[in-house]
């Protein structure tokens, strides 16, 4: 059997620790501040990283550089036969294009997945290419495994404020003084590739019981019952652990017949561009 190595980045949200943990490489993603290159988990923490925010700092993230990414191939290829990577979306990044294309050199020694997944259904996507590994699969069927499940997952984000949105230019200054005037919290959706609004909410309460309400609709009618053995629950926050708490008490309510959900901060290549006090939840598939 050959030996398979993993490969993510910290948009999954995984930790250099966890990671460790875990037996997975992660690659972190850079940041720009003020003009300063730094690296989520290595000299950017996440406390560092919203006092800067918070601040206003000029912010924007980058992807991985391709010297920085063959060098860890290289090295995995040392002891390991193959290298499964998984990036974030390739519709919300253009690193996993660039792996694509750096993968050419290695003559299918490394496969790079492109499943369109971020933040906590990439996270679950790492741990089923280890359930995988650990069946016996090689890269290439890793890869095909996950490709194939890969819009087997859904995302809905509650966004606390839209300065960040408009800072970003995700939308136009006047939507958001006419946000903001309304006290509005749009809730996004990603399925797939895409990021695109799914809804409007006055309150945190009223945008949580959408976010809820959608995820069970997708459990039931996409992804096959509410009976607790289909999906794995998650639940992601920027900043806002307490509210991802009891939101965790309210999604189970809501999902008698589930007993656990994953909770993580979101990565900071997403958290630059809504800011803090936001809510996401979500579900995958789990593997047959």
């Amino acid at each position: 059997m050959k030996k398979v190595a993993i490969v993510t980045d910290s948009n999954s949200g995984i930790t250099q620790e966890e990671g460790r943990r875990l037996g997975v490489s992660v690659l972190p993603m850079p940041f720009s501040i003020d003009g300063e290159t730094y690296f989520e988990g290595i000299n950017l923490s996440q406390e560092e990283f919203y006092d800067r925010l918070l601040k206003d700092a000029t912010i924007s993230t980058s992807q991985p550089s391709p010297e920085s990414v063959m060098e860890l191939w290289n090295r995995l290829l040392k002891d390991a036969d193959e290298v499964v990577h998984i990036p974030m979306s390739s519709g919300l990044s253009g690193s996993c294009q660039t792996a694509v294309m750096l993968a050419e050199e290695y003559d299918g020694r490394v496969q790079v997945v492109n499943n369109q997944r971020i933040s906590v259904t990439q996270y679950q996507s790492v741990l089923d290419a280890l359930t995988l590994r650990g069946r016996g699969l090689d890269a290439a069927e890793i890869r095909e495994v996950l490709e194939r499940v890969k819009m087997e997952s859904s995302i809905y984000i509650m966004v606390d404020t839209l300065k960040y949105l408009k800072k970003g230019g995700r939308i136009t200054p006047a939507v958001a003084a006419l946000g903001m005037l309304l006290r509005l919290k749009p809730v996004l959706q990603i399925q797939g590739e895409r990021l695109d609004t799914f809804s409007k909410a006055r309150t945190i309460a009223q945008a949580k019981s959408i976010m809820i309400t959608a995820l069970k609709s997708d459990i039931e009618k996409r992804f096959g019952g509410l009976d607790g053995e289909r999906v794995w629950l998650e639940i992601a926050h920027t900043r806002n652990e307490e509210q991802a708490l009891a939101l965790k008490e309210e999604l189970l309510a809501a999902l008698p017949g589930y007993t656990e959900v994953h909770i993580s901060p979101l990565s900071l290549s997403v958290s630059c561009h809504i800011g803090p006090g936001s809510l996401a939840v979500a579900c995958s598939k789990k593997l047959d």
